[in-house]
């Protein structure tokens, strides 16, 4: 049996767990990523929750086959470095040395939000596709297309960046440097905004009571939960966002028209409150709505695990 080692680094977690040659997640641990601190440091618990995930499997670094990560940015797979990563404020970051320094192991490194479509495209929702999507709704919002195989990356391998095309000029300031990106709408950052605006104009929300009267405690989940509850000012949150993220997946689809658009991260496990609604709005708009054959919109099978799944099976990509 063949293991790999696949490290999801988050904004808001690293994640790191042993696959199998059958594609199956063996053992995983993860820890916090606290991004304010130096690269030095978070690269020294990315290796140490991958040798913690490795323990735990019951197997030994010398049993694994290579180390694939999937990293926020702009990942150069010809230099091994993370040029650019707005979200953690790295610049020119030698993520591969680091890694081999620490795991003495090859490493594969490849922007997260396209190791989280590759991992959809072997062994998730997205398996047999000739052309995939994925969009990942997180702190941010992720992008990753694959085309036969291939991860799109673009020739500086800063393509697919599909969160920041802006949606409102002029809008709301992005990580990014630009104003108005998808990103700051459609992330669960961008929800948690939204949310705000309306709680601090609608003192009598239910989203107040979720959230113990501290509006620093709301989260991507509270506007969700106070519309089921018959909130009025929730539901206006959620159908506002859901105008930002139907228009958004609406330019994505019309772009590339993919056989299959999976929808992940976090904000993707609201499922039906989510896809039903989305999928009505996309197909009013979408400019192939007339066509015999339109991309199938799913929610991503493997959830929380595409991100290891798939920077786990880098080696094999093209």
């Amino acid at each position: 049996m063949k293991y790999y080692i696949g490290i999801d680094l988050g904004g808001t977690n690293i994640a790191a767990g042993v696959v199998n040659e059958k594609n199956e997640i063996i053992a995983q641990c993860s820890v916090k990523t606290r991004g304010e601190r130096p690269a030095e440091q978070i690269i020294d618990d990315m290796a140490a929750v991958a040798k913690l995930a490795v323990e735990k499997a019951g197997i030994s670094m010398a049993d694994i086959e290579w180390v694939g990560v999937g990293a926020p940015g702009t990942a150069n797979k010809a230099t091994g470095t993370i040029e650019y990563s707005n979200n953690l404020n790295w610049h020119d970051v030698p993520l591969v040395a680091m890694l081999v320094e620490r795991l003495s192991c090859p490493v594969f490194i490849e922007n997260d939000a396209n190791a989280a479509a590759y991992g959809e495209y072997v062994a998730g929702s997205a398996k047999d596709a000739k052309i995939s999507v994925m969009v990942t709704l997180g702190t941010g919002v992720g992008g990753g297309i694959v085309i036969e195989n291939e991860i799109y990356t673009g020739f500086n391998f800063a393509g697919a960046e599909l969160g920041h095309t802006v949606m409102v000029v002029d809008g709301r300031p992005c990580t990014c440097g630009r104003n108005g990106c998808f990103e700051a709408y459609a992330s669960a950052t961008g929800l948690i905004a939204t949310t705000k605006e309306h709680m601090n104009a609608d003192k009598n929300s239910i989203m107040w009571k979720l959230c113990e009267g501290d509006i620093n405690e709301v989260n991507g989940k509270t506007s969700f939960d106070a519309m089921r509850e018959g909130d009025i000012t929730a539901t206006t949150v959620v159908d506002e966002y859901m105008k930002y993220l139907a228009c958004g997946i609406t330019n994505i689809i019309n772009t590339f028209q993919p056989d299959i658009l999976c929808v992940g991260g976090g904000i993707s496990h609201e499922r039906d409150y989510l896809i039903e609604p989305m999928k009505k709005l996309i197909a009013k708009e979408v400019y192939s709505r007339d066509s015999a054959k339109n991309t199938v919109i799913v929610v991503a099978s493997l959830g929380n695990d595409a991100g290891i799944i798939g920077a786990a099976l880098l080696g094999m990509a093209k």
